[in-house]
């Protein structure tokens, strides 16, 4: 007998897939696959095991090529409406959902929740239940389902609804924000987010605290018995070791280090000037101008490290379809000016910017730091705090904050710092600058061993175990 529903045993569903499409002038396709944890834990369970990633089209080369039924296999990409998606993504999720998990909203002015707002939450049920729909139809019996993310928080139950025989998981990669913050959306919305992660069989977290955070705000806007059939779990994500290895050792990164060396320069007294080394999207989260006002203060109140250190930035743009996103990228090119202009000399341009994104160059600027600055405001995890130590060469010292979830597992051997604080992150860049090479070796080693402790092959399969035996 036909089987009554899908054949995919496992599925993933996230707003962004792993091949994206882009159309020329001649209306030729081309594919571009991305990267990523998602990507290298799904391919851990084989490309026999049946498995479907569910994704949204998300640009007019990605809608074009489901039109002409052009995909990879193993992918389902929804044509959503345009509009659709995009109230969904920009209004919602990235404009309200990600603003309250990373406490960003300048309360005297904002959130607004008026007419406009329910319009564009309407839009967000929409999109969560076009993904609820491909996934009911898609799945075999009994399947496992592994949602992801603040995007599709309404899937479970949607989906729940729709096939109870599943086995639902959803991950979230972003912090929780705590209940006070969680209740800046309105009641019935704060209730839906919940109820809809709720639908899962397990939705789990990067980190303790954000597992905590959101069972607390389960039990404050739900009830104290929310949820008792929902399990709770944690799962670190960390580096991919062996990729970032031998990736980093590649022409084109040796290149892109020599490139770097020479816009570094030597100090005057010919011996190698020190590398303070971030790499960041300008997401408004990451903190880069206050990193900037920093290592200006440390030139302030340090002039022994004048021509002796260089800030290499790399700040790569990140949705600039939003008007706070191209405002905030334009203000850390305004600071790095200024600190050039203030403290710069003929040999020695105090400030290296870059905003083109180059990952070749980012694996390069990796292995030369001396100190890599990772100061978000808040973040889920911070992959980049526990990249920079497995490929840097000679070591070296992590300066990280304390709201970064990888602070759970490297803060022991990285300096630490409160995010808003900026002469408190200057005094301990200047700590970390003068660490003696053999501390930070081993700092380095400790650091790079915790970061590979759970890769993503690995963090995918724990999460697919745990779910099948929830």
């Amino acid at each position: 007998m036909a089987p009554t529903h899908g054949t995919h045993p496992v599925l993933v569903a996230s707003n962004r897939g792993p091949v994206s499409y882009t159309q020329d002038e001649s209306g030729e396709l081309t594919a571009k696959r991305g990267g990523g944890g998602l990507v290298s834990g799904l391919s851990a369970i084989g490309p026999d095991a049946g498995a479907l990633w569910v994704c949204s089209a998300l640009g007019d080369g990605d809608r074009e090529a489901v039109r002409r039924g052009i995909g990879e296999e193993g992918v389902r990409m929804l044509d959503i409406d345009a509009g659709t998606h995009a109230a969904a993504y920009n209004g919602i999720a990235n404009s309200t959902l990600w603003f309250v998990h990373h406490m960003l909203y300048q309360t005297p002015l904002e959130p607004v929740f008026d007419a406009e707002f329910r319009r564009r939450w309407a839009a967000y049920e929409a999109y969560n239940r076009a993904f609820a729909e491909a996934l009911a139809e898609e799945a075999a019996d009994g399947a496992a389902v592994l949602v992801q993310d603040y995007h599709l928080t309404l899937v479970p139950r949607m989906l729940r609804e729709l096939r109870p025989d599943l086995r639902i998981g959803h991950f979230s990669h972003t912090p929780w924000a705590p209940v006070d913050y969680f209740r800046l959306l309105p009641d019935d919305i704060a209730a839906q987010v919940l109820d809809g992660i709720l639908g899962a069989d397990r939705a789990a977290f990067l980190t303790r605290r954000w597992a905590d955070a959101f069972t607390a705000c389960c039990r404050a806007v739900l009830g104290p018995d929310a949820a008792p059939d929902t399990k709770i779990g944690v799962h670190g994500l960390g580096a991919d070791a062996d990729f970032l290895r031998e990736r980093s050792h590649r022409a084109d990164v040796d290149e892109r280090m020599a490139a770097l060396r020479e816009q570094i320069g030597t100090a005057p007294d010919g011996g190698a000037r020190k590398a303070v080394v971030r790499v960041d999207r300008t997401e408004l989260s990451k903190n880069i101008v206050r990193g900037l006002l920093a290592y200006r203060q440390l030139l302030e109140d340090r002039p022994e490290w004048h021509e002796r250190v260089v800030h290499v930035a790399f700040a790569y743009p990140s949705r600039q379809d939003l008007a706070v996103y191209r405002d905030y990228t334009a203000e850390v090119q305004r600071v790095a000016d200024e600190i050039n202009s203030a403290f710069g000399t003929d040999g020695w341009t105090p400030v290296v910017l870059h905003v083109e994104d180059d990952f070749a160059r980012s694996l390069a600027s990796y292995r030369l730091a001396d100190v890599a600055l990772v100061n978000p405001i808040r973040d889920g995890m911070n992959l980049v705090a526990k990249e920079v130590p497995v490929v840097s060469d000679d070591g070296c010292v992590l300066v990280l904050s304390r709201e970064a979830g990888a602070y759970e597992e490297l803060g022991e051997d990285a300096v630490v710092v409160n995010p808003y604080d900026v002469v408190g992150t200057a005094e301990a860049l200047h700590e970390a600058l003068t660490v003696p090479l053999d501390e930070r070796a081993e700092r380095t080693k400790r650091l790079a061993a915790a970061a590979t402790a759970l890769p993503p092959a690995q963090w995918f399969l724990d999460q697919l175990h745990a779910l099948r035996s929830a």
